[in-house]
């Protein structure tokens, strides 16, 4: 499957909502940004069992920079689509929707906005919501995950 993830609130916080990953000094310097933690071992064994794993953000952070947090915890995404692509692709496509995994050929998309599971209802894709606070995210991804298949 195509799982593709949020950034803002789901892997990266946005302030000190849940726990990340530890980062040496040099990589505070040089931009990489926290991440969940859990997050990279997550995403290998969703890799492990052929899955293919994406970014989808509505963030305008460029792909590199994206790149380049996700290689320093071992991370390697098939796609990183940023929000210069998705508004690009969306417009082109007469979508009213902050998000449209289905464009991008996603099946899961995983994010923490109730808003992003209303277009999901909305315009057919399917959902995973994961709340920042929510200290079983892990099981409660695996767990829908393996609901549709």
């Amino acid at each position: 499957m195509n799982i593709s993830f949020d950034l803002d609130g789901t892997l990266i916080p946005n302030g000190n909502e849940f726990d990340t990953e530890k980062r040496s000094v040099i990589a505070k310097c040089i931009g990489i940004e926290k991440i969940r933690k859990g997050t990279p071992d997550l995403i290998s064994d969703l890799q492990s069992k052929n899955h293919n794993i994406h970014i989808y953000t509505t963030s305008f952070r460029t792909k590199t920079n994206i790149w380049l947090t996700l290689k320093y915890y071992g991370i390697k995404a098939n796609r990183i689509v940023n929000q210069t692509e998705n508004q690009k692709l969306l417009k082109s496509l007469h979508t009213n929707s902050s998000k449209y995994p289905k464009a991008f050929d996603f099946d899961i998309h995983i994010d923490d906005s109730d808003g992003v599971k209303i277009e999901g209802e909305k315009f057919n894709f399917k959902t995973i919501i994961i709340k920042p606070t929510d200290q079983y995210w892990i099981h409660k991804i695996k767990t829908e995950i393996e609901s549709f298949r």
